[in-house]
């Protein structure tokens, strides 16, 4: 049911939850083999996914047919899933289950979720944080269901104009939110910001730093590290560590670099383990992850252990042995 009182945008009180003073100081418990890559268990959570994904669609149709949005459903049906993927720390393995550019649209805010939710867990948010996390995560592009399809589903670079009612998901999905019975405003508030950036160069209203909700920064880690590693109907995904250094350099005034640090140094530490080509031609196996600069790790080729920090003419070209 909806509430009665109507909203608008510029009423939106926008503040920065204090959970972002906290700091993730606990020493690394290494995986275990299983941990590491269990290739039966990670099967069976992507077929619960690919289910999820198309109750979602479901739920987008239900909506743009302009029905309520049927939370009780997503609550049993889908959330749970999204814990259940989310007890998984090696999204790299997974997302890799999770590659058909067909059902982009209604997998995106699925895996966003699951990103969004391990990110939660690894900043140490309480239980009914991660709780608004989970579900603001879950439906926080739900307002592409009032985007016109030609709109939504065009293949080539937008227009100004189509551009502009794009943009305009993040007022839709807060207004429907913000409207429905048993959604708070921490949740309604991931829709709104997860395009707004550090700089102000986001939107749909251009603001900045702590103005943003604290949930709306870890939500646009995960669109951003998501969006970029998957293939859609008019590109095909970035490598791997194409992705990583990418998101590295969004650190830079667009995205909150504690949630960026912490997100790489935990995706980079799944990656132990792993063979790697290096940008002079070796190929070496990550050995040791440095917190402070993730993506500059500790290589062991076959005669010489090298540190990337302290050589910067070196870096990792790809991960190898990707399927």
């Amino acid at each position: 049911m909806k509430k009665k009182q109507p909203f608008f945008a510029q009423n939106t009180p926008m503040t920065t939850s204090e959970t972002e003073q906290r700091q993730w100081n606990e020493p690394d418990q290494p995986l275990t083999i299983l941990e590491k890559y269990d290739p039966l268990l990670l099967k069976k959570v992507a077929e619960k996914i690919t289910a999820a994904s198309k109750q979602m669609e479901s739920i987008f149709f239900h909506v743009r047919g302009g029905r309520d949005l049927p939370l009780e459903e997503i609550k049993e049906k889908i959330i749970p899933v999204i814990h259940e993927a989310a007890k998984i720390p090696h999204i790299y393995h997974l997302f890799y289950q999770l590659n058909e550019k067909e059902s982009y649209t209604y997998r995106h805010p699925i895996a966003v979720a699951i990103i969004s939710t391990l990110i939660g867990k690894w900043l140490k948010l309480n239980e009914q944080e991660l709780e608004d996390l989970t579900l603001g995560a879950t439906l926080y592009d739900i307002g592409k269901a009032s985007v016109p399809s030609d709109v939504l589903n065009k293949t080539g670079k937008l227009t100004r104009e189509e551009y502009e009612i794009m943009s305009n998901h993040t007022v839709y999905g807060y207004n429907l939110l913000k409207n429905t019975e048993h959604i708070n405003e921490n949740v309604a508030l991931i829709a709104l910001q997860h395009h707004e950036r550090e700089d102000g160069n986001g939107y749909p209203i251009g603001i900045s730093g702590a103005q943003i909700s604290y949930f709306a920064k870890i939500v646009a880690v995960a669109d951003v590290f998501h969006a970029m590693s998957s293939p859609k109907i008019y590109h095909e995904a970035l490598p791997f560590y194409g992705v990583i250094k990418q998101m590295e350099h969004d650190t830079f005034g667009r995205l909150d670099p504690k949630i960026v640090l912490t997100f790489l140094h935990k995706v980079m530490d799944s990656l132990v383990g792993r063979k790697v080509l290096l940008s002079d031609g070796n190929i070496g196996t990550i050995v040791l992850i440095n917190p402070y600069d993730p993506i500059r790790c500790l290589v062991q080729t076959e005669d010489r252990l090298i540190d990337l920090k302290y050589n910067h003419h070196l870096q990792i070209e790809r991960v190898l042995e990707d399927h």
